[in-house]
């Protein structure tokens, strides 16, 4: 039987979870907690449209079996899977849950280690110097892609659909050896309100809980609505004001609020969402953010509340069915695992999840760069072009 061995650390270890990742690691970090993991003590993958659900059975039937010892007991102790679902259930990608054969966590200022069959636990490395990426248009140029909002917003106009999301894409080459845990560092160091992931080539940093379940609690951030910060103080607040006031914006908020709501009732045993959306300022954008709360019914996982809520409005659009197809229909390239669920899965059912948003998807020696943006009827395409020009800024600086 696969023993699992969670104790705790000294608190004062003296040192940033990302500093201690090695060659290989998983990452889900904000604020400078949460976990660092490496090897593979267990891979799950699942595809189609039942991928999120076949996950979470395999995974509730696997750490069932296991032997664990946790002395430490919380949110996020014991065995633990990272993973990584594909956008769409026509997919090519592989959802995957990984779980690692060992992992460091920090909350609350206190510190773990969980070890499965007593791996062994390899020295971290110090990375000299960054690799530069330089990003290029990929299956969908600027011209293609004003093209194609403007067309989608004709079908929005006709009434087809209320609201749909629409991204393109940037590629690279990666030079040899290349290394993501210098990008990881300085997305982390520019952007701690964010939730610094990689998951099986998946990274980035992502502003956007889709959701997380703590001892039966609930809770879950939506994004819809975005504008550029100002570099004058006065002109940056009039800008967040005049974001809370677009009604082009705070339609499409009041989308993506009232879909998430709508999919967390019927496994919770109430649901509040936040009345009115507040202005959330990241180093280059404000957004328009709802929160919402929760108590979870019995028998559910974080996975299955994952399940249940993705793709939300926010990246897909509404009626979600209409605007998936039209997606599948118009978009010339496969999401991959880009804008699907990338966090973390405990045996007890608690976990954390987000939105694989401002990150790109390493294959072998390409990285491929995503951004989008919700379209509704007052959409143009010169202005959520330079949308994604702005929600592209991370990933781009952190690779050069």
């Amino acid at each position: 039987m696969t023993r699992v061995v969670t104790s705790s650390l000294p608190e004062a270890i003296g040192r940033e979870l990302l500093d201690l990742m090695p060659e290989g690691s998983m990452t889900f970090v904000r604020h400078g907690e949460g976990m660092i993991g490496w090897g593979e003590a267990k891979r799950l993958s699942a595809t189609g449209p039942g991928r999120i659900g076949d996950l979470s059975a395999a995974w509730r039937e696997y750490s069932a079996e296991l032997e664990v010892v946790d002395t430490v007991n919380l949110s996020g102790t014991g065995p633990v899977a990272f993973g990584s679902i594909a956008f769409d259930e026509t997919s090519a990608a592989k959802s995957i849950l990984i779980m690692p054969k060992v992992l460091i966590g920090r909350r609350d200022d206190r510190w773990w280690i969980t070890v499965v069959d007593d791996a062994k636990l390899p020295a971290a490395t110090v990375v000299e110097g960054q690799q530069s990426v330089e990003l290029h248009s990929g299956s969908l140029d600027r011209e293609g892609f004003v093209k194609l909002v403007n067309r989608a917003v004709d079908e929005i106009r006709s009434g087809s659909l209320e609201k749909v999301v629409f991204a393109r894409d940037l590629v690279g080459s990666l030079p040899s050896g290349f290394d993501v845990r210098p990008a990881l560092r300085k997305l982390s160091s520019r952007y701690p309100t964010c939730w610094i992931y990689n998951v099986d080539g998946m990274f980035g940093a992502s502003p956007e809980l889709l959701v997380r379940v703590s001892h039966g609690q609930v809770s879950a951030r939506v994004l819809a609505g975005t504008a550029a910060r100002g570099t004058d103080p006065a002109v940056d607040q009039a800008i967040a004001k005049g974001l809370a006031a677009s009604s082009k914006n705070v339609v499409e908020h009041r989308f993506a609020v009232q879909s998430l709501v709508r999919a967390l009732e019927p496994f919770c045993e109430h649901v509040d969402a936040d009345t009115e959306p507040f202005s959330l300022a990241l180093p280059n954008l404000w957004h328009l953010a709802s929160d919402v709360h929760g108590v979870l019914g019995s028998n559910y996982s974080a996975l299955d509340l994952a399940s249940a809520l993705h793709p939300t409005a926010a990246v897909a659009g509404t009626p979600r069915t209409e605007a998936q197809a039209m997606i599948r229909e118009l978009e010339p390239f496969d999401r991959g695992r880009y804008a699907g669920p990338v966090g973390w899965i405990g045996a007890d059912g608690d976990g954390e999840w987000v939105i694989a948003l401002r990150g790109a998807q390493i294959d072998g020696d390409r990285v491929t760069a995503f951004a989008g943006c919700g379209l509704v009827a007052e959409s143009d395409g010169e202005s959520e072009l330079i949308e994604t020009d702005l929600k592209f800024q991370p990933i781009v600086w952190a690779l050069s």
